[in-house]
């Protein structure tokens, strides 16, 4: 039993490694555009900037959304399933950001489907779907994983936190001292985020972080940047 629980551990920290191979190291999420308009500029703005996305954004939509396509999934409900996947596509504020986790969706269905694991009835669930969400493919592999649900959020928050903090650390810059400080500090507040996800009603999902939206948007018209958003 043990042995299961840490096969199952290992399986979470493999999904949500900088690894894996979906292509999360080129998206800024917006942070590359508070950066150019000196909205971010040093490590207490940058902080402020991702806390308040990973609180008012990820944490209030994202969040709610992973844990009800990982319950759809293990109900094989394929209609909840569907749901899920559009209504987080529809919530997508901008071009970009609509892009970004239809790639990072794609990817991530490509490589569980060539990883030895799906059977076939799994597979013809993965392929039904034109477009498949980041988090309706991560969801679909916290279940094949038989990763619980809180830990998969858990892990998913932390690899977003994760990614922001490398960002930052590209755009503002930022120190490596101060990108470990971020972590710590951002960190402690993914448990509680966690929990609150667990809690929201269907009909209380949804973000507001009209600055970020708007930033999103200002990016897509950036004449320079390094990510793709």
């Amino acid at each position: 039993m043990k042995a299961e629980s840490e096969i199952r551990l290992v399986r979470l920290l493999q999904l949500v490694s900088p690894a894996l191979p979906v292509g999360a190291y080129s998206y800024s999420q917006a942070l590359e555009a508070a950066v150019d308009r000196s909205i971010v500029r040093d490590a207490p703005t940058a902080a402020q900037w991702i806390g308040d996305v990973m609180e008012y954004s990820v944490g209030r939509m994202e969040a709610a959304t992973l844990l009800r396509s990982i319950a759809a999934w293990r109900a094989r409900d394929i209609a909840a399933i569907d749901n899920w996947n559009a209504l987080f596509f529809a919530s997508r504020e901008t071009a970009e950001l609509r892009a970004e986790t239809a790639q990072m969706g794609y990817s991530l269905r490509k490589l569980l489907r060539e990883l030895a694991g799906p059977n076939e009835e799994a597979q013809a669930h993965l392929a039904r779907l034109d477009e498949i969400a980041f988090p309706t493919s991560f969801a679909f592999a916290a279940v094949h994983w038989q990763i619980s649900a809180q830990a998969a959020l858990a892990g998913y928050l932390w690899s977003w936190l994760e990614n922001q903090v490398m960002a930052s650390l590209k755009a503002v810059p930022i120190g490596q001292t101060d990108g470990q400080r971020m972590l710590l500090t951002l960190g402690n507040r993914i448990g509680a985020i966690v929990e609150r996800a667990a809690l929201l009603e269907d009909e209380d999902l949804g973000s507001f972080a009209p600055g970020f939206a708007l930033l999103s948007s200002h990016h897509e018209t950036q004449y320079s940047r390094l990510f793709r958003s």
